[in-house]
């Protein structure tokens, strides 16, 4: 079936290359007809740096920007030092078309805290990052975690979609150009300083932001200097109340207790009886196991009840992130033709998070129980892996109902994620001649990663219980009724773990050469060339631990608890929630107790329970056979001509970019050598080189009208964790996992066609369309085979292999994918000579981005095909829309963004585990007042109407949108404030 597959989308990309250039070959037809009539388009493709200093200024920056490059190019400026439109880097980022991105805890985030948290034109994880042109990554990854940015640092952001052969390459989804400022870019003495402040509704705390900036240039001789230092730091406070819930199929047999089989049946998981204590009662129903629903009759699976999703915790996240920002530049130009310079930005991003969580163990019991009509088919389940017809196996699921005698047990924690990344960059520009321009740039980046999650788990006392009652909403409605939750008495310590906690330590240095040969009165119009030397070293250490029992003896706490030690006995330790758990919409409150997330801090919890075993913090026993190396060694050199003809009519270039690539990696692995455990390291190698062409031709109807298309081929490395030569087996159930250093990379030929229309320096509307044909997704594969670290396998639980051997699931290049769609946006300023003066104060912002993709994955088991799904994080509907307003005394912005259902980490093999977001939109705007020309206070209010990504069971669209709630989130709105003070530039 992959051969007609792969046939067509050579005719689509037949088809959209024939297109491209016909609309080449019109528009140069148009163009020569034309050409004696409407003058020349500006010759001039190098985009100046504007400074900016309000909404028009920054928009006519970013439209320059767009319209003279003659890449697929978007761009974000700031208002003015220190002022992005939004408070959060990566939400600034998703008002650019093509660019999705992900709100966690409040704010414009990753979901898992690494990468960049933005899907650019349907591609997750595929993104480029870079800082002034110079590649730019968090410890743990090749991406920049966005988040970490600062606003107030940022002069500008670029987002080029697709490859050019004059950039780095490592994106196929896109690349990111971070732009900070310079001194000479700046008039004179300039300094700018700012005090900000946030308040989250939920947390009702305010948190400070400073800013500061100073920049002075001056004359010698002929030439002059300038230096640039600025710093920013930011604290912000959120809260992300949600209530996390089970996937799975979930499917209860409801028996009465009235009934007369109530005492007789046994269930077949627990092997449990009904108690005869609820013997008799019409309003207590029995949920009884089901292993096999196919196993019973039509008219026994009518009466199963579907529970997935129904037992829901309760979950409090404080989130506190702290931003410490520095960058610093010197500029040296002797004459006009030559510059020196030295330049760096250190960037600190702490993530810390403390947890409380109620988790509850749902009894069998349903007193009143309420259902409500629900298909629940093999397909939901297990995609009808069994074939034939689509089994309907329940056709009800819970709806409300008290789950009687329920358990309950809480965990508290305390989450530290720091990010420090810094980079150090130097070198010169000269012009040795009119038509030479020589560039020579070194830079060293310095990335650090510490995680550290460490947290303890409470039970409630032996012979207690609680009433649990549900109803099925959004959010859930929910009421506990027992043994006060808020009280000591109430609890008992279990365990304490420190289950993550991992370093990552990157290093990466480069050296760039970059020169360019300008041609006099030739359709050749320069001859752009350079190469690139790059050495990255990664590396991985992991010291977590669990299993560490806070009892009277060290040992599992007894079913008796006899060697409990109990919350009286150390109250301190513990502290209750917060009261207003989804400000009360969920019936409950909260108020329940944990352990305190500022109680687990250094040594305290080893000091207090010295039989627990639990290591010193300075003296954590590494868990060595997670430590991993990375080398990864780059060679890379790029040719590019810019020409132009036909008058300036078709302009464009071409160009190529060759990499070779140098990989080492080095695992340590757990072996046997003569009956004795030992651990060695594995070292693996692989090279290849890329050969990525590209090519753009822009075509101007008028001087204001284009017609552009983009052909581009670009590549993304497999990550370190996927190329770790390690392999790890689990003896008990005869499975194990092995990396993939010979993984190859990510490939996309990515195909553009836009139109785009200039009215003014403001105001513009464009339609693209694009197709990225990607090659070599990763995917997870089973084998059979001996492992000669390990002893033969020889468990009772049958993995499908011959005796002795392991299944092993390892990473490989698969099939094709692609991401395709269109993207429509719009500006203006209503400054037309037709509309009265008060309406000129007024503009709008629109883009629209439609967006498809597919991949392999392997869905099914062992031997069968794989199964094209789309790209996690991928919506394919996503507009932003923007009123803008713009006078002497304020400025105003407005801006509402929606993007439709996505999944979420990826498709899972039973939709029924899987988990997918609803579409919905936010809200923000902000405020400007100029109170004199060198002071202006600013309002902002993000999340204006209280959304967060819901979280569902299923997939988005089809027969496996289930609308059953999975984790619903609150994370409040967020208000700002800012006095600002510039003098000079």
């Amino acid at each position: 079936m992959s051969k007609p597959i792969k046939n067509s989308r050579q005719r689509a990309h037949g088809r959209l290359l024939a297109t491209a250039s016909m609309a080449a070959l019109l528009t140069a037809g148009w163009t020569v007809a034309s050409a004696q009539t409407a003058p020349a388009p500006a010759n001039d493709s190098a985009v100046e740096e504007i400074v900016v200093t309000g909404i028009r200024q920054s928009l006519q920056s970013s439209v320059t920007m767009k319209k003279n490059t003659m890449e697929v190019v978007d761009s974000i400026r700031a208002e003015d030092i220190g002022k992005l439109p939004d408070p959060n880097v990566a939400e600034t980022l998703t008002r650019i078309p093509g660019v999705q991105g992900y709100r966690y805890g409040g704010e414009g985030a990753s979901p898992v805290g690494s990468g960049s948290g933005l899907t650019i034109r349907g591609l997750s994880g595929q993104t480029a990052s870079q800082v002034d042109g110079r590649n730019y990554f968090t410890a743990g990854g090749s991406e920049f975690n966005i988040e970490a940015a600062i606003p107030g640092m940022i002069s500008g952001l670029d987002v080029y979609k697709n490859p050019s052969a004059e950039h780095i390459e490592g994106g196929i989804g896109g690349l990111v150009d971070i732009r900070t400022r310079k001194p000479l870019d700046l008039k004179g003495f300039t300094a700018s300083a700012a005090l900000s402040g946030k308040y989250n509704d939920m947390v009702k705390s305010w948190q400070p932001e400073y800013f500061g900036l100073v920049s002075n240039r001056w004359d010698v001789g002929d030439g002059e200097m300038g230096l640039l230092l600025a710093a920013n730091f930011q604290k912000s406070w959120n809260r992300s109340d949600n209530a996390p819930g089970v996937g799975g199929s979930q499917l209860r047999r409801a028996v009465r207790a009235d009934s007369a089989e109530y005492l007789t049946v046994v269930d077949p998981i627990t092997g449990a009886r009904p108690s005869a204590a609820y013997a008799g009662r019409n309003d207590v129903t029995y949920l009884l196991s089901v292993l096999d629903p196919l196993t019973l009759t039509p008219a026994e699976r009518a009466n199963l009840v579907n529970m997935t999703g129904v037992q829901l915790n309760v979950a409090e996240e404080d989130i506190q992130r702290t931003r410490k920002g520095f960058s610093g530049a010197f500029q040296y130009k002797p004459t006009s033709n030559l510059e020196f310079y030295v330049d760096g930005n250190y960037n600190s991003y702490l993530y810390h998070q403390g947890y409380r969580f109620l988790n509850m163990v749902d009894s069998r019991y349903a007193q009143n129980l309420v259902t409500t009509p629900f298909s629940t088919t093999e397909g939901l389940t297990n995609r009808n892996s069994n074939g034939g017809d689509d089994v309907l196996l329940a056709s009800q699921r819970f709806s409300k109902g008290t789950l009687l005698s329920s358990g309950l047990n809480s965990t508290g924690g305390d989450e530290h994620r720091i990010y420090r990344t810094w980079i150090l960059a130097g070198g010169a520009k000269w012009s040795p001649t009119d038509v030479l321009d020589l560039k020579l740039d070194v830079s060293y980046v310095d990335a650090y990663q510490h995680q550290d999650n460490r947290s303890i788990g409470l039970v409630t006392r032996s012979g207690l219980a609680w009433d649990v009652t549900r109803s099925i909403g959004a959010p859930q409605q929910l009421a506990i009724s027992g043994p006060d939750l808020s009280s000591p008495a109430t609890w008992a310590f279990n365990n304490y773990a420190n289950g993550t906690n991992n370093i990552y330590d990157d290093k990466g240095v480069a050296a760039q050469f970059d020169g360019k040969y300008k041609f006099i009165d030739s359709v050749i119009e320069d001859i752009k060339f350079g190469a690139r030397y790059y050495r990255k070293k990664s590396r991985f250490y992991n010291y977590s631990f669990s299993g560490k029992n806070l009892t009277t003896d060290g040992l599992l706490l007894a079913a008796n608890q006899s060697n409990a030690i109990f919350v009286t006995s150390q109250p301190d330790l513990v502290a209750g929630s917060h009261t207003n758990w989804f400000d009360g919409d969920a019936g409950y409150s909260g108020g329940y107790l944990t352990a305190n997330p500022d109680s687990l801090l250094g040594d305290n919890i080893r000091n207090r329970f010295p039989l627990a075993g639990i290591p010193s913090e300075d003296s954590l026993p590494e868990v060595v056979t997670s430590r991993r190396l990375a080398i990864e060694e780059t060679f890379a050199g790029y040719g590019v001509a810019d020409f132009a003809f036909l008058n300036d009519r078709i302009r464009g270039n071409v160009g190529v970019r060759v990499v070779r690539t140098n990989l080492d990696a080095e695992a340590q692995i757990a072996a046997t050598v003569g009956g004795v455990a030992v651990v060695a390291p594995n070292k693996s190698s692989n090279s290849y080189t890329d050969v990525l062409p590209t090519f753009n031709v822009t075509g101007y109807i008028t001087p204001d009208t284009l017609v552009r298309f983009g052909y581009g081929q670009g590549m993304t490395r497999p990550g370190v964790a996927d190329i770790n030569p390690t392999i790890t087996t689990n003896p008990t159930t005869g499975l194990g996992s092995q990396g993939n250093p010979n993984l190859q990379p990510l490939h996309a030929d990515s195909y553009d066609l836009s139109f785009e229309k200039y009215f003014n320096g403001t105001s513009y509307v464009s339609a693209a369309v694009f197709y990225k044909d990607v090659k070599g997704f990763v995917l997870g594969v089973d084998q059979c085979q001996t492992v000669a670290t390990s002893l033969p396998y020889s468990g009772t639980t049958s993995n499908s292999c011959p005796t002795g051997q392991y299944r092993i699931t390892q990473s490989v290049n698969a099939d094709p994918g692609y991401a395709k769609g269109v993207e429509l946006a719009a500006q203006t300023f209503f400054d037309y000579d037709f509309l009265p003066e008060f309406a000129k104060n007024f503009g709008v912002q629109a883009s629209y981005t439609y967006v498809k993709t597919e991949l392999p994955a392997k869905l099914a088991g062992p031997g069968k095909p794989t199964t094209i799904v789309r790209q996690p994080f991928q919506s394919d509907n996503n507009y932003s829309i923007a009123g803008l307003y713009e006078s002497d005394f304020m400025s105003a912005r407005i801006v509402y963004t929606y993007r439709s259902d996505y999944v979420l980490f990826g498709v899972s093999a039973n939709p029924i585990d899987g988990r997918y977001l609803k579409g919905y939109g936010i809200l923000d705007a902000s405020v400007n007042f100029n109170l004199r020309p060198d002071l202006s206070l600013s309002l902002t209010a993000s999340n204006l109407t209280n959304k967060a990504p819901q979280r569902y069971v299923g997939e988005p669209g089809g027969d496996y949108d289930t609308d059953i709630l999975r984790q619903y989130f609150m994370n409040g709105r967020i208000y700002g404030v800012s006095l600002r003070y510039k003098f000079g530039g």
